[in-house]
């Protein structure tokens, strides 16, 4: 029964109803959900249906059943270089040139992710910003009039009947066993999946350049699957999950300060623009406005300025005494302004001592200036 739905499959493929195709494939997979080739070849119908995120998830699982598949590598490849997920891709065609060193589109598609990568990186970003409509790079290998080369791709099946481990349903969407939702800050995303009871061994998180895929391994159900492309790029070295008791706590660190008005990547979507948060490397001093708008201050050197001249300027009298105090103060250690404030508040501002070993252990009396007494006023 399942070599009959892949065969149909692959003729549903050849007229070009992708669609049917992945059903067809779909069909197969509950019958035979250990076969890594209907995985393998279900991903190749759906990057024809430019469903990228589901070609991902169906190359890992099928890499999952056959790590020695090359063929599964170069369709997840394929798949994130139409993600953008440049780093992602070359690792996946790199890893499958290993296994297949004679096929040449994997060194074809390694030479597309290096140059994109030098694009990047000449652009001061870590990945390059186009969309999958502008690419100049075909998501599939091409035939030389530009067309799909469905022939130089065929489908292949590969016979696991003889594992009996049941490696769990495939990944189709079904109606989701928990719930997700996420809120945003000025530099982070975070995903938060409502599940109880969850371990580290059957939670995997991954993090590409504009990538989030959070499978959880259900023990006799099936598999909790949310991957999206997401709204805009992150910093997967900087993103982290954590798994609490009553859920499963994602946090995306953004490449860029703007706002996601979405978590899922939309082409029909505006440009977002960038918030008004900067990173430190942006935060300027404030400026002042003026009303006169043709002369740029430099507030910074006005400061220094004004700090000099108050250094420089020569006081006389009782405001050169008050300045001289200030200054004491000012670069004095703990203990002298203890014995300055004490000396000073006992003695009704007569005396003004620096010693505390002096002042710190009895009362200061006050001192009148010459021809003058002290009194005490009752209130």
């Amino acid at each position: 029964m399942a070599e009959e739905l892949e065969r149909q499959a692959i003729e549903a493929f050849k007229e070009d109803e992708f669609e049917q195709a992945v059903d067809l494939y779909t069909q197969a997979i509950r019958l035979e959900p250990s076969n890594a080739g209907f995985y393998v070849d279900r991903a190749w119908a759906n990057i024809k249906l430019e469903n990228y995120t589901d070609a991902v998830a169906d190359a890992n699982r099928a890499i999952e059943l056959d790590p020695s598949l090359a063929k599964a590598y170069l369709r997840k490849g394929i798949a994130c270089f139409s993600l953008e997920e440049y780093q992602t891709a070359m690792a996946a065609f790199k890893a499958g040139s290993v296994l297949d060193a004679d096929n040449s589109k994997f060194k074809t598609w390694i030479d597309k992710c290096d140059a994109r990568l030098v694009e990047a990186a000449s652009d001061g970003r870590e990945s390059q910003s186009v969309s999958p409509a502008a690419d100049n790079g075909p998501v599939a290998p091409v035939s030389d009039n530009g067309l799909p080369n469905v022939a130089s791709e065929q489908l292949t099946f590969r016979d696991n009947n003889n594992n009996n481990n049941n490696l769990g349903e495939p990944l189709e969407p079904t109606k989701p066993k928990y719930r997700h939702e996420h809120y945003q800050k000025p530099n982070e995303v975070v995903v938060t999946v409502f599940a109880k009871g969850l371990s580290k061994d059957i939670v995997n998180v991954e993090f590409g350049e504009q990538f989030l895929s959070i499978i959880i391994d259900v023990p006799g159900e099936d598999n909790y699957v949310l991957q999206k492309r997401l709204f805009a790029k992150i910093m997967p070295e900087k993103c982290k999950y954590s798994i609490l008791s009553t859920k499963l706590e994602v946090r995306l660190a953004k490449a860029e300060a703007i706002h996601w008005t979405s978590l899922e990547y939309d082409k029909k979507q505006a440009v977002p623009q960038k918030s008004n948060i900067l990173s430190g490397a942006e935060i300027q001093r404030p400026t002042y406005p003026s009303s006169n708008t043709k002369v740029r201050r430099d507030w910074d050197k006005l400061e220094a300025q004004v700090k000099k001249e108050e250094k420089d300027e020569k006081l006389e009298g009782d405001a050169a005494l008050n300045k001289l105090f200030r200054d004491i103060y000012q670069d004095a250690d703990e203990d002298t302004r203890r014995a300055m404030q004490k000396s000073f508040i006992e003695s009704n501002g007569t005396v003004l001592s620096t010693n505390w070993k002096e002042v710190g252990a009895k009362h200061v009396d006050g001192s009148p200036p010459q021809g003058m007494e002290m009194k005490k006023w009752e209130i």
